[in-house]
């Protein structure tokens, strides 16, 4: 009874969001309680509920709080004069331009937003993409893997749902898989590489005038009022130090996010009307992002509270062949993957990895490990490929191009970038086989 309830659950919640009858903030809320109580879990279902919610609280935290501080680094204009000096270097080298537009992009959504990392990266090339007459589909092609392994960042979308899932930390989940995101950056730089390789076979090398450059050089990250060039140095120390802090665990994450936060915006702007107006500026993603994740605390909670998460793992491991359970967390960082283009990360996260992470327990998997597998496939192709993520639509209309070209063009170096990652995870032991 309890597998039957949890598969109509997750079935119910899945229907729902897919097909957009209902957001996925009220569906994670509404949909476990309905069956909660169908089941006769009444009585219990508010312990079960604040449960999940205590238990996701410190993501939900430092999710915020990663959001407010690399926007508000956005805003200072942290990264204009990197992104600068980069398209200077390219100048009229197609080869130069498309490896300069993967390294841009991967600066640019170190704040994990993937709309506003769409939006600044493709305003600032698509005009010199158009300068030089080159292929649009490259522009979005390296933008998405770009973006794509960026965002296996703990504040990122995808990490940062599996840490609420799996009621994990960033340096249970994330840390040990840091090699295999360099690999996937190494990855990307390099496909970056052959297609501009292709693109300057094609086209050969424009001469540009510094005047030509000067004109692409602009970011659409803030107003100029908010700038702050002469405090460059001190923003650059403070993100590495809190980069460093994050990968040695010096403080709990949420902290270290909150201290950095409050110290980059007294510095930066010390003037409490600007300090409001740069809070609520970025208002909007933070309320996303915490809102979700703590729903996402109350479906968990109930489906954890009521033992369905246990009833459907027990039914899914009757049904498994013992001798491939051994396999299943590359099985699933492959099949994540093209999952992605099915499920959104909402979907995937709340919906399909409780079960599988629950079989894995079973079986005597690390559930962390699958949850490393996960997000090895779904970030780089349900983030930047997915028909069922918005951000998809920002990148494919600010470039111009057709879903199903995008798509027909970059999947083969998007699933490359998790087959690379996934050989790296197992070599540094951050997934096993048993």
């Amino acid at each position: 009874m309890l597998a039957i309830l949890g598969c109509l659950t997750i079935g119910v919640f899945l229907y729902l969001i897919m097909t957009k009858r209902l957001s996925v903030l009220i569906a994670l809320v509404l949909v476990p309680i309905v069956f909660a109580l169908i089941g006769g879990f009444g009585l219990g279902i508010g312990e079960m509920m604040l449960a999940g919610i205590v238990k996701v609280a410190p993501t939900g935290i430092m999710v915020a709080f990663a959001v407010l501080y690399f926007g508000l680094m956005m805003d200072t204009g942290l990264f204009d004069p990197i992104v600068s000096k980069m398209l200077l270097i390219v100048k009229g080298d197609p080869l130069k331009v498309v490896v300069g537009t993967a390294v841009i992009t991967m600066l640019v959504s170190l704040d994990g937003d993937g709309a506003s990392t769409f939006m600044i990266t493709v305003s600032a090339l698509l005009p010199l993409y158009k300068r030089l007459k080159m292929n649009p589909l490259i522009l979005a092609g390296v933008v998405a893997l770009g973006a794509g392994v960026m965002n296996l960042a703990p504040w990122g979308g995808p990490t940062a749902r599996a840490m609420a899932t799996l009621n994990v930390t960033s340096a249970q989940l994330f840390n040990p898989i840091l090699p295999a995101m360099v690999a996937g950056i190494l990855w990307v730089l390099f496909s970056s590489y052959l297609l501009g390789k292709r693109e300057r076979e094609r086209l050969g090398s424009i001469d540009m005038e510094e005047k030509d450059n000067i004109a692409f050089q602009e970011l659409a990250v803030a107003t100029l009022e908010f700038k702050r060039p002469q405090l460059f140095w001190f923003n650059l120390i403070l993100t590495l130090v809190l980069l460093i802090a994050l990968i040695k665990v010096w403080l709990p994450l949420p902290t270290l996010f909150i201290i950095a936060f409050a110290i980059a915006l007294l510095v930066n702007y010390p003037n409490q009307k600007q300090q409001l107006e740069r809070i609520t500026s970025h208002a909007n993603n933070v309320v996303m992002v915490s809102t979700m994740i703590f729903a996402a605390g109350i479906f968990t909670g109930i489906l954890t509270g009521t033992k369905m998460i246990d009833a459907m793992a027990l039914s899914m491991v009757s049904v498994i062949p013992e001798a491939m359970a051994g396999y299943l967390p590359i099985l699933t960082a492959i099949t994540s993957m093209p999952l992605s283009l099915v499920f959104t990360p909402d979907a995937y996260y709340f919906g399909v990895l409780p079960i599988i992470s629950q079989t894995a327990s079973t079986f005597g998997i690390d559930p962390i490990e699958v949850g490393r597998a996960a997000i090895l496939g779904q970030m780089t192709t349900g983030f930047p490929l997915s028909p069922l993520t918005a951000s998809t639509f920002i990148l494919i209309g600010m470039t111009g191009v057709d879903l199903g070209d995008h798509q027909r063009f970059i999947f083969k170096w998007a699933f490359g970038t998790t087959i690379i990652m996934t050989i790296a995870a197992l070599l540094t032991g951050a997934i096993t086989i048993i």
